[in-house]
This record gives structure tokens, C-alpha cells and sequence, in this order.
């Protein structure tokens, strides 16, 4: 499963505080990343599809306020594979120090 690719590993973030929905999960990956990173909704829900297939989120509700859109949640095995890429991602970056001489 790991690495994960980038837009997996934004939408698991996205969801380790509360679930919500698919536009929730935009606004939030928009906003932590001051912009720098837009996710599309076509490629939203594609990869929302794809890892709730791989069991890293669920459906735990429905937002009937909101013209019943799903809300996500992160499961345990999301939170480790989110766990795991983040050790990987640390990883690389004390790699970079050491051949850049700054570690």
C-alpha cells in the first residue's frame, strides 16, 4: 500500500480530525495547504471510491441537511497506513539532510 500517492495521503490528513464530507474534505486540504494544493472532485471521489475499497475509510453517515452527501471517516488501518507514509516521508527527509550536509 505505501507509498501512497499524494492525493490519498491528503485525504486520509483531511479526515484524522473529524468525518466529513467529500466537499468538506476539499475545503480542508485547501485550507491547511494555504492553497497550494486544490484537489478536483472528479479525483476526489475517484480516490475516495478506490480507499474505501482498501478499507482506509468508511461511510458513517449521511448529511441530510446537505443533500445527502457521505460522510467519511478514517479507519484504524487508514490511520496507520497515514502513520506509516509519514515515517516514510521523514525517512527521505533525513536522507536529504545528510547527503546536503545540513544533518
Amino acid at each position: 500500500m505505501i507509498p501512497l500517492s499524494e492525493p490519498t495521503y491528503l485525504i486520509l490528513l483531511a479526515l484524522i480530525k473529524e468525518p466529513t464530507h467529500g466537499y468538506g474534505i476539499i475545503k480542508t486540504i485547501s485550507e491547511v495547504s494555504e492553497g497550494q494544493y486544490e484537489i478536483a472532485p472528479g479525483t476526489l471521489y475517484g480516490v475516495l471510491k478506490n480507499i474505501e475499497k482498501q478499507k482506509l475509510i468508511e461511510v458513517v453517515g449521511v448529511d441530510l441537511d446537505n443533500r445527502k452527501k457521505k460522510i467519511y471517516a478514517i479507519t484504524d488501518a487508514g490511520k496507520e497506513a497515514l502513520i506509516d507514509e509519514q515515517r516514510r516521508y521523514e525517512k527521505l527527509l533525513s536522507f536529504t539532510y545528510k547527503l546536503s550536509g545540513e544533518g
